[in-house]
């Protein structure tokens, strides 16, 4: 499969037995699965989701939207939580307009779950961490 780093956003082909034992990006050695967030924008967001290996989850957020705020450290918790098994990107609506149009993002926060390059699911609003973890269950289930 192939896996984005979240450090320099370089692909990196990785062997699907091999996920537990903590590969590194081949370009700047960060670890590709530590939970990490990967910052995505109009340039690379659409080659993320198409050739991202594990199920993605994004969040489309603004810095003056204040549910976004309060939502951020739940999100970051959740992936350091399910480092490995799903990877989590953000995307600054106010620097991406055209990701977030294509999208068609109406509200913030925005969350869209992509598997094999398609959406899988998508919901909006400030969510707790047990709401999260269970929706994203329930979405890969």
């Amino acid at each position: 499969m192939e896996l984005a780093c979240p450090h320099c956003l370089r692909l990196n082909r990785i062997d699907d037995t091999r996920l537990k034992d903590g590969p590194k990006c081949g370009a700047c050695k960060g670890a590709l699965l530590d939970g990490s967030l990967l910052t995505l924008d109009d340039g690379n967001l659409r080659q993320s989701i198409a050739r991202h290996g594990l199920p993605l989850l994004v969040d489309f957020w603004a810095d003056w939207c204040g549910p976004c705020k309060m939502m951020a450290p739940v999100f970051a918790d959740t992936a350091r939580e399910l480092a490995g098994k799903v990877s989590f990107a953000k995307v600054d609506t106010m620097q991406a307009p055209a990701a977030s149009g294509s999208f068609a993002i109406r509200s913030i926060p925005t969350l869209i779950l992509f598997v094999g390059g398609q959406e899988k699911g998508r919901i909006s609003g400030a969510l707790p961490a047990g709401q999260l973890k269970a929706w994203l269950a329930q979405q890969l289930a």
